[in-house]
């Protein structure tokens, strides 16, 4: 996140204090990704330099894990991505 511009980071923390609140996000900021895991959602942020995918999952209402994040340059979500994310959600959750 070193990389984002400031206005760009800011928004991603409003938005997951938003979800720690318990507010449910749709489209088009935030979308299921049960090819991830099911319970798990992506953060769909735009700015000046790109898009960028933020993967989180919430188990709990009162909880954010954060566990993935990229600057996506294809139309569709990178396999590689997606087993990233796999990886990491399961380490943090086993």
């Amino acid at each position: 996140m070193k990389s984002l511009e400031d206005s760009t980071r800011e928004y991603i923390v409003e938005l997951f204090s938003l979800l720690a609140e318990g507010e449910s996000l749709g489209m088009p900021i935030s979308r299921p990704m049960p090819s991830v895991f099911h319970g798990a959602h992506e953060l769909r942020i735009k700015d000046s330099s790109g898009q960028y995918r933020v993967f989180y999952f919430t188990k709990h209402k009162e909880s954010v894990l954060v566990f993935h994040m990229f600057k996506k340059k294809t139309e569709a979500t990178p396999d590689h991505e997606i087993s990233l994310g796999q990886k990491r959600l399961k380490e943090m959750i086993i």
